[in-house]
């Protein structure tokens, strides 16, 4: 059988594609998933039904985790980067925070040759994803596949209630809806976990869509490559066990997430002409963006000792619940810092008290690269965060905002002492980036790796319509193909990119 369209991958964007292109009887869906699927809801296990709002920090190593590592910065090696291995690909094993990329990030993929990537443009797509049970109006959607719930101040730990409390008293204004276009400072976090249940996209889409008989989910299918007729792509080349099998498809839309797709796309003779020459792989056309560009947030988590007295939560990493944006000073990007209040029980004897500090618009990239041609040996992550001073900056900047936080009159009975950094880093700025390059991570918003431009750019790997440049019949539609990574944890910008290629794919057919 010769499928009308192959989407690699079922994760935050393939899911969605899928879903909305078999909305056409006559069209003939593959949808490839490396990982397990679930196709009931009671089916699913509770590592994936249920979500606190923790990060992905808390399934590390378990079976839907793909279990990368990365270099995070020349003086960190080995840094997790958990992956979704799973029909909702990580939005099966997330945070679950549901903030969209902010108007001033849809205006610099404009200006950088975008035009249909505008904020006016994408709005209808990012009002169609959701149903916001909090908001409704111009903004906000009522009748799309992922519920969007935000806490109530009243359900705040004392530690976040005390976070928020604090960034007042420092003068940041509340917020108590950050996907508003122009929101900004400190209110609860809007999550896609309504009563503690993961809506992720397999839950929200393919739950609507599983049940057609044009769409055929293929899950533990791990695609080795991508095939070609000269430059036209007609089919995939298929992993399933211990067998390796061919699908010839019309159309070939590779969704496997900001990690997979360049690696897919390198090991089918589409990259850098310098790794497929290294690696003997037959070239179907020199893109030297392809791995390129590797763009995520860099964070920190500073910490405090917390009284005996203080009342810790449950889970071993607290919810991510509220969420302070705010500008740097004399900065050249609006809300371009975050800070996130939570508390860790895996931090010395009595837990901590933590506020992750991040970047949220860096300047610094880094660059993935093959290690292998074999598909199971994962590409080189190397990050390379904070390699711009001016990120250095900010972040050093936030570090003490953080410190003047925990020293407000809210945390008066919480807090016995700060644990790291210490007063001697802290008050040095070679100090404090000794420790900030050994201690940052990444906020796991990898995005960036196939970026789209105009064929102007040499940089650019697809047009902004998801084509590859150099082939026929080959799309991307996921979070590789920002030029950038938003203002905004990348789930929802994933779940656009679905909704936005499977439009311009409809509207070109």
């Amino acid at each position: 059988m010769k499928y009308d369209k192959i989407v690699i991958g079922a994760g935050s964007a393939g899911a969605v594609v899928a879903s909305r292109l078999s909305e056409d009887p006559d069209c003939s869906v593959l949808l490839l998933e490396a990982g397990p699927d679930y196709p009931n809801f009671e089916e699913l296990p509770s590592d994936l039904k249920h979500g606190w709002g923790t990060g992905p920090d808390i399934v590390v190593g378990g079976m839907h985790d793909w279990q990368f590592t990365g270099i995070a910065s020349t003086l960190s090696n080995d840094m997790p980067v958990p992956r979704g291995k799973v029909t909702g690909g990580t939005s099966a094993i997330n945070g679950q925070v549901f903030l969209r990329p902010l108007p001033e990030d849809f205006e610099r993929w404009v200006e950088w040759g975008n035009d249909r990537w505008s904020f006016e443009e994408c709005l209808p797509f990012l009002r169609k994803i959701e149903t916001d049970l909090d908001y409704d109006g111009d903004f906000h959607g009522q009748d799309g596949p992922i519920l969007v719930k935000r806490h109530s101040l009243e359900s705040l730990t004392d530690d976040q209630l005390a976070f928020y409390e604090a960034c007042q008293f420092l003068g940041y204004p509340k917020n108590l809806d950050h996907n508003l276009p122009d929101a900004t400072g400190v209110g609860p976090y809007p999550l896609n976990n309504p009563d503690g249940i993961r809506f992720s996209t397999a839950l929200g889409y393919l739950s609507q869509s599983r049940h057609r008989l044009n769409l055929t989910i293929k899950p533990n299918c791990i695609t080795r490559k991508i095939l070609f007729d000269g430059n036209t792509a007609t089919g995939v080349e298929v992993i399933s066990g211990e067998e390796i099998f061919q699908v010839d498809g019309k159309e070939i839309i590779l969704s496997a997430g900001a990690i997979a797709t360049p690696q897919i796309l390198m090991l089918s003779g589409i990259g850098p002409k310098e790794s497929l020459t290294e690696f003997d792989i037959d070239m179907v056309t020199a893109l030297p963006g392809v791995g390129q560009n590797l763009r995520d947030h860099p964070t920190v988590h500073t910490t405090w000792q917390p009284h005996s007295t203080f009342n810790k939560p449950e889970q071993k990493i607290g919810p991510q619940k509220v969420a302070l944006r705010y500008t740097s000073q004399d900065s050249k990007y609006q809300n371009d810092m975050i800070m996130i209040m939570r508390f860790s029980h895996e931090i010395g004897d009595t837990g901590a008290l933590m506020i992750s500090v991040g970047v949220y618009l860096a300047d610094s990239a880094g660059e993935l690269s093959l290690q292998s041609k074999d598909i199971n040996t994962q590409p080189l992550l190397n990050y390379d965060l904070l390699n711009q001073e001016y990120d250095r900056k900010r972040l050093r900047d936030g570090i003490r905002i953080a410190d003047e936080i925990a020293k407000a009159p809210s945390f008066e009975n919480m807090v016995v002492s700060r644990i790291s950094p210490n007063e001697k880093v802290l008050q040095n700025n070679d100090l404090l980036d000794k420790w900030m390059l050994e201690n940052v991570l990444t906020m796991h918003h990898i995005s960036g790796t196939c970026k789209m431009g105009p064929s102007s750019d040499t940089m650019a790997v697809v047009n902004q319509y998801g084509s590859v440049y150099g082939t026929e019949h080959l799309r991307l539609a996921d979070a590789s193909i920002l030029p950038d990574c938003p203002r905004a944890n990348t789930n929802v910008a994933a779940m656009l990119i679905g909704e936005r290629i499977s439009d311009f794919i409809k509207a070109s057919d």
